[in-house]
């Protein structure tokens, strides 16, 4: 067992760490204008693309680096770690790797190299009003007509979209009960199209929501927009393991984003213990009441982030997807509820000034709390443990 990183990855680590800190002199102010005005964080975009992170998963034939998944959630926990977040970066490599492993040569060559090139910006559409962890109940359709698909239907909660040039969307092809009625499984007739957001009939309507850096949230909808049949993402009727076999890694970079966000966490409320004074010269670093929730907070850390590096070297060395799948979602489920923890203990360490955009702490609280509910909620990460993991009968 080897516990140490490679030459690769350290340098990985370096690079991207040196390209961030030419943004620290101005962090409190680029951090305040993402939580505060919804800024997209361009410059921690522009960075990824500067040191080859969105060619990570791709080969070196799609203009990628080929790195790995391992190295791309090095990137996401140290921009983290320095106070940077890009929820966009994560799902334009989930989406890059979907292409990759379902799409056509075509779409491949078409996509891929401008997404490793940083060009390229993609969303991920599949929550619906009615059909949230129960992927199966979409009703957004998708008909073939000609060279195109007519799409139908809406989402909702979908992240960055005003900022992107894709979106991998979930169609069905197959109504469910028609797909049941053949005797197939509900899972079959739902398929992937990477449609632009630029298409005619897709309208976007912003949500009032807070928890995701720079980001606003739309419910869209989809009248008669029609995409190119060359843009569908693995077989027809088929998108339900493509789709699956994609969300792990999504997982995993949420887990790095989580374990960073923590260690920024710890470092403010660390640094502001050592100098704050209220009773007589002592700092309230000294008071153990103090310091042991922060001290269980480091050690929390530590095991996300051994579980989380643990799931990406798992996914690295292309184990089976039972396997990947349950370090995955073990990592996500461990590294938000560890982060959680972290901001509230450093909100506390603060007391009243952890609630003043001053010090920035409190615009993490709404980041680390979404990462208990997305991308995957934590009580259907328990079903899972509990259904595949420890053999228990499906409770849902």
């Amino acid at each position: 067992m080897d516990f140490g990183w490679s030459e690769e990855q350290q340098a990985v680590r370096q690079a991207v760490r040196g390209a961030l800190e030419k943004l620290l002199p101005r962090r409190d102010e680029l951090v305040a204008a993402v939580h505060r005005d919804k800024r997209f964080p361009q410059e921690v975009w522009d960075i990824f693309a500067e040191t080859g992170m969105f060619g990570a998963l791709l080969p070196e034939e799609y203009g990628g680096t080929a790195l790995g998944l391992t190295a791309m959630a090095i990137a996401t926990e140290e921009a983290a770690r320095l106070g940077f977040g890009n929820t966009v970066a994560i799902l334009t490599a989930m989406d890059a790797l979907c292409i990759l492993r379902n799409g056509s040569e075509e779409l491949k060559r078409r996509i891929l190299p401008a997404v490793a090139e940083g060009k390229l910006k993609l969303a991920f559409a599949v929550t619906e009003p009615d059909a949230g962890s129960n992927t199966f109940r979409i009703k957004t359709t998708a008909r073939r007509e000609g060279d195109h698909y007519v799409i139908n239907g809406q989402k909702t909660y979908i992240t960055g979209l005003d900022h992107c040039d894709y979106v991998l969307l979930v169609v069905r092809t197959t109504p469910i009960e028609e797909a049941v009625a053949r005797g197939g499984s509900k899972a079959y007739g739902l398929s992937l199209l990477l449609v632009p957001t630029a298409a005619g009939g897709l309208t976007m309507h912003p949500m009032p929501m807070r928890g995701i850096e720079g980001m606003n949230q739309y419910t869209v909808f989809f009248d008669n927009v029609r995409c190119p049949r060359e843009l569908l993402v693995g077989e027809e009727d088929m998108g339900s393991f493509a789709l699956f076999n994609t969300l792990n890694p999504e997982r995993i970079l949420a887990a790095a984003a989580a374990c960073g966000m923590a260690d920024w966490l710890l470092d403010r409320a660390c640094a502001y213990a050592r100098e704050r004074r209220v009773f007589k010269d002592r700092p309230i670093g000294a008071y153990q009441a103090v310091q042991h929730p922060l001290a269980e907070s480091r050690i929390e850390l530590e095991a996300a982030r051994l579980l989380t590096y643990r799931a990406a070297w798992a996914f690295d060395q292309d184990l089976d997807l039972a396997t990947i799948g349950t370090y995955a979602n073990m990592a996500k489920l461990t590294a938000a509820d560890m982060a959680i923890r972290a901001c509230d203990r450093a909100i506390e360490t603060f007391g009243g000034a952890g609630f003043s955009e001053e010090y920035g702490v409190i615009y993490l609280w709404d980041a680390v709390r979404l990462l208990k509910t997305a991308p995957v909620t934590r009580e259907m990460i328990l079903n899972y443990v509990a259904e595949h993991v420890l053999e228990l009968p499906r409770s849902y």
